[in-house]
């Protein structure tokens, strides 16, 4: 069986790349960067929820799966860190900073695993540059803290990077006898089930794996690696079937949602070919034009705009890290580049362009930068002067994404100090605040059988300890004249679905800035209510002097 080609090299054994990946080794850099990794984690934790309320979802979402069990199935997106969360609130309830813990748990296994997976098979300091990077960048640090779904799906991918690497290039790799490696494609297959489990998107990703066999002529491997996948996915899905039966259909599936042109607003249409086409090349600017710079730190966060020049950039040397690694016979850096550029243009095919969250590139960037980094390593390294450019230019990238993480968690630390001595709502900006302490409110005082409906009702779930609460992501019954909702319609929905009261805040459009510019979804259903009206709509709870937020009882 073929061995990865290693990189080849003509430089001499005193070169400043060899000189470096020899310093890195004996000085321990591994535990160096893990133990730095784990205190920066520590400085940047997040004890509060995210305003972008997904984490708060999966939070919901676990406890569903736990208390309406087998009734409830979660069909947003991908159910597999859910049901880890259930499992968590079953032996410590619906404690969100233990599932933070857990977060920053997986962070640090995520970023173990994927420098065992690339161990003694990349060159030595771009496997110590892809660990730096997963140690101390300031984007995954903040999900090591989150209950969103980035740092499990990271320990997820990197452990199956560590068993496909290991069993196709690692001293022990496949032979040729099904029989005596059968029980290893099992575990190939049973990683690719995980993988889609842990992110949708993942379904190229296993494409991407079948066509990069393919490409490599291992026909053999291709069928294997498709049947061991095929057999556990079948086996999911008659378990799934058998336990959860209907609830486990998607009535509204995450798929139909990603062909409406407008995610929030299905009365859009569905999009045709030239806009999912317009959505691939709006997505290349955000991604890799925008959020790719930001993430390394090289581009302002608050900076709107997207660079197609960049994006090119981006592109030029991922697609010259390619040709080197396929030039050179090392499969293991071509292997990173084709299974994340699938991914990336999947997403980049698939998401609409206003959804624009850095977090879709970031769980990828490891494998991109591996391959970048590659192409400019081989192209400089015949020149020690050149080769001493391009190292200091690793450690000066290295170095800015550490004093960014380090000033983040200076300015973090008074922060979570106070949330965790009790100050829950501490960190907020007041608009926020307003509306968890009137979402604790409704838990505490309202008839438990109260239904109350809000724009982020997984945020108000979690601070109103375990209360549901009815989600609003876009106005009901829109009148296309007014754009806001018809009061009879709005009322029949609300009443249909049991609603009691509905919770009208001031949250920012803009989070930064108080400029009077409010989310105004549920507004726009309230407000033609009050007009027509104004007897049903009955005030109970004011809270907030400024930004406030409000409470209204439903009288039907």
């Amino acid at each position: 069986m073929a061995q990865p080609s290693k990189v080849k090299s003509n430089t001499p054994a005193t070169s400043p790349y060899q000189k470096l990946g020899a310093l890195l080794n004996k000085k321990h850099a591994f535990l160096i960067l893990i133990i730095l990794g784990i205190i920066l984690a520590v400085m940047n934790f997040n004890a509060r929820m995210s305003e972008a309320h997904d984490d708060s979802l999966y939070i919901e979402a676990g406890y569903r799966y736990v208390h309406e069990f087998p009734s409830y199935y979660y069909t947003a997106n991908a159910p597999m860190y859910p049901m880890f969360l259930a499992l968590l609130t079953l032996i410590f309830g619906t404690n969100f900073i233990v599932f933070k813990l857990f977060s920053l748990l997986f962070f640090v296994g995520g970023a173990i695993m994927y420098y065992k997976a690339i161990d003694k098979k990349v060159p030595e300091i771009l496997k110590y540059f892809v660990l730096t990077f997963l140690s101390i960048n300031h984007l995954i640090l903040y999900y090591a803290s989150q209950t969103f779904s980035e740092a499990f799906y990271m320990l997820v991918q990197a452990t199956f990077f560590y068993f496909f690497l290991e069993y196709n290039y690692g001293d022990k790799p496949f032979s040729d006898n099904l029989k005596m490696d059968y029980k290893k494609w099992l575990i190939i297959g049973l990683m690719m089930m995980l993988l889609t489990l842990a992110k949708n998107i993942l379904l190229f990703g296993i494409v991407a794996i079948v066509l990069f066999y393919l490409f490599q002529k291992d026909y053999r491997k291709a069928l294997f690696s498709l049947v061991s996948f095929g057999i556990f996915k079948m086996a999911y899905e008659l378990v799934k079937s058998a336990v959860w039966g209907s609830s486990a259909i998607q009535y509204k599936s995450q798929t139909n949602i990603l062909l409406n042109k407008d995610p929030y607003d299905a009365s859009q249409g569905q999009e045709d070919l030239m806009g999912f086409v317009g959505r691939f090349t709006d997505n290349i600017g955000l991604y890799l034009g925008k959020r790719f710079y930001q993430i390394l730190g090289f581009m302002d966060e608050e900076n709107t705009r997207d660079s197609y020049f960049l994006a090119f950039i981006v592109m030029g040397l991922t697609f010259y890290g390619l040709y080197r690694a396929i030039k050179d016979r090392q499969k293991v850096i071509s292997f990173f580049i084709f299974f994340a550029g699938s991914i990336a243009f999947g997403t980049f095919f698939v998401l609409q362009a206003r959804w624009d969250q850095p977090r879709f590139i970031m769980v990828h960037m490891p494998a991109l930068l591996l391959g970048m980094t590659y192409g400019i390593y081989r192209l400089l390294e015949k020149d020690n002067l050149n080769q001493r450019i391009f190292v200091v230019l690793l450690i000066l990238l290295s170095g800015s994404m550490f004093l960014s993480t380090m000033k983040r968690g200076i300015k973090n630390m008074p922060i979570v100090s106070k949330n965790m001595k009790g100050d829950i709502y501490y960190g907020y900006t007041p608009d926020w605040q307003n509306y968890l302490k009137l979402s604790a409110w409704c838990k505490d005082s309202l008839p438990e059988n109260s239904l109350v409906a809000c724009r982020k009702a997984p945020m108000s779930f979690v601070y109103g300890k375990g209360k549901h609460f009815f989600p609003i992501y876009s106005v009901i019954a829109r009148d296309p004249a007014t754009q806001q909702s018809n009061p009879d319609s709005a009322l029949a929905i609300f009443k249909r679905n049991k609603v009691t009261h509905v919770l009208i805040a001031s949250l920012r459009a803009n989070p930064k800035v108080n400029d009077g510019n409010i989310i105004n979804t549920v507004h726009h259903i309230v407000a033609p209510i009050a007009e027509k009206y104004p007897q049903k709509l009955v005030l109970l709870k004011h809270m907030g002097d400024i930004e406030p937020a409000e409470l209204y009882e439903i009288k039907y």
